[in-house]
């Protein structure tokens, strides 16, 4: 095996990610600048919503990422789907990327569902004749009946993330980035979602991804992290990671899945 190969298709290295937190809301202009010099305003105050995150996802494995709301999930998230350039450390990507972030964000409201499949499918890096061969498919998991040639502005939000989630799971992507996707829409195209992902999992696609349902986690995932105030807390098989997360909050283990065994033997995906 080459050495490409067998390096893991996302290293993190000692990542931050800061953001700077204005007083009033206050646009960064020269005039902005000199008030604050005029009137003794105090600068920008600096957040790190990360802080020297590091990590490997060996190719065709899953990690699951937990915490309480405001730990840095979703930031994390975006990092790895180079939506935001970390300030500190470094991000290598080896592969493909697909994001299920914030989905529908880039479609066009005027456009119907039909049409955005197509728009949406040359953005992700589909070409036309990928587009009218998945076109069939798409439609039919999205399952939007006669509102695939409704304009989007008609979707309701829920519509909305089921249409950008069948676009983006048929782009084949190496590396899946996946934030709370499992709970879109009703309890019928949730099993969809979740069948789904399982498939891209069997077939050896990369993922990471943010969950808040901790049996997903236990079912689906090689190694689990666990962010506190944007720094990780623990990282490892996730039965244990998730059992150490629910002691601190007073609350007791789940209950373990039938195929915990695999999970619970997964070997520690860190930083070497």
């Amino acid at each position: 095996m080459s050495p490409a190969a067998s390096a893991p298709a996302v290293r993190v290295r000692k990542v931050g990610l800061r953001f700077l937190i204005r007083s009033h809301n206050a646009p960064a202009t020269v005039h902005s600048g000199l008030v604050r010099f005029v009137k003794n305003r105090p600068p920008p105050r600096e957040f790190w919503a990360l802080r020297n995150i590091s990590f490997d996802i060996p190719r065709g494995s899953v990690m699951g990422i937990i915490g309480a709301n405001g730990s840095g999930k979703s930031t994390l998230l975006r990092v790895l789907a180079r939506i935001y350039a970390p300030d500190e450390g470094e991000l290598h990507i080896r592969g493909k990327v697909s994001s299920l972030i914030t989905l529908g964000a880039g479609f066009q409201a005027n456009l119907s569902g039909m049409e955005n499949i197509q728009y949406n499918g040359l953005l992700l890096g589909l070409t036309k004749q990928d587009i009218d061969r998945k076109l069939e498919s798409i439609v039919d998991f999205a399952d939007l009946g006669e509102f695939i040639n409704a304009p989007v502005r008609t979707y309701s939000s829920g519509m909305r993330a089921r249409l950008g989630f069948s676009v983006a799971i048929h782009v084949d992507p190496e590396i899946l980035v996946v934030d709370e996707v499992l709970v879109v829409g009703d309890a019928k195209f949730r099993k969809r979602c979740a069948d789904k992902m399982r498939e891209l999992i069997t077939k050896g696609t990369t993922v990471a991804m943010v969950q808040h349902n901790l049996d997903a986690i236990l079912q689906m995932c090689d190694t689990c992290m666990w962010l506190d105030e944007g720094r990780m807390r623990e990282i490892g098989a996730p039965y244990a990671t998730v059992k150490h997360y629910l002691e601190e909050q007073g609350l007791p283990m789940i209950e373990v899945p039938a195929d915990i065994t695999r999970v619970a033997d997964a070997p520690q995906i860190g930083a070497s």
